[in-house]
């Protein structure tokens, strides 16, 4: 993947409308999650809004304080793209095994099982968004992976967002040595959008 020192030149302005428009979705007024199908939206649009907000408010931040007018490089565009739905990939693991080990937990909800479910049939939805078949394929497979593992009894209360904060760090189209600078910063950011997301699982949940 290819590593940049980027400038405000970099980015279109489509691009961050995205960014824009979902930190404007987090004020949005919210209705209680009550069963799997509410669930699953919740999963799949607060991972979208953490990708999306932190991944762009990162290139935000590394490209000063100038806004984008024009963007015609197609191989950073790419770049960013590929860091986007790994990054997506990892947060929807994150949050699927966060949200029904709080259920276990709290809830006594245990069919555990859904979670598999939920998970691929959001990343099947997403080859609709061209999210790519490879990366749809590596996240069943680590999904698979950490799901042997998995403790639903301590998971939600363990580091639940560690990997989905790591992977903005490995992915991002930052060059190195800039992203070594700001390893704390980066980690610390995600981290702090998936405490919004936490409380309002919290508040909404009413299984």
């Amino acid at each position: 993947m290819a590593k940049y020192k980027l400038t405000w030149k970099d980015l279109t302005w489509k691009d961050f409308k995205i960014y824009f428009f979902s930190l404007f979705k987090a004020f949005v007024p919210k209705t209680k999650i009550s069963n799997l199908d509410e669930l699953e939206d919740f999963i799949q649009s607060k991972s979208a809004w953490v990708t999306q907000v932190t991944l762009y408010g990162y290139l935000k931040t590394r490209m000063g304080t100038r806004y984008v007018l024009h963007f015609e490089n197609d191989e950073f565009m790419a770049s960013v793209n590929l860091a986007k739905w790994n990054m997506y990939a990892v947060a929807l693991q994150d949050l699927t095994f966060f949200t029904f080990s709080y259920l276990k937990n709290n809830s006594n909800y245990q069919e555990v099982e859904k979670a598999k479910e939920i998970f691929f049939k959001i990343l099947d939805d997403e080859t609709i968004n061209k999210m790519p078949l490879d990366i749809i394929e590596e996240a069943k497979k680590n999904f698979n992976e950490r799901l042997q593992n998995i403790n639903w009894n301590t998971y939600y209360n363990d580091l639940p967002f560690n990997p989905s904060a790591l992977s903005l760090y490995k992915w991002a189209p930052i060059a190195d040595e800039l992203k070594n600078l700001d390893r704390k910063i980066v980690l610390n950011s995600v981290i702090l959008k998936w405490d919004i997301v936490k409380k309002e699982f919290n508040e909404r949940i009413k299984f």
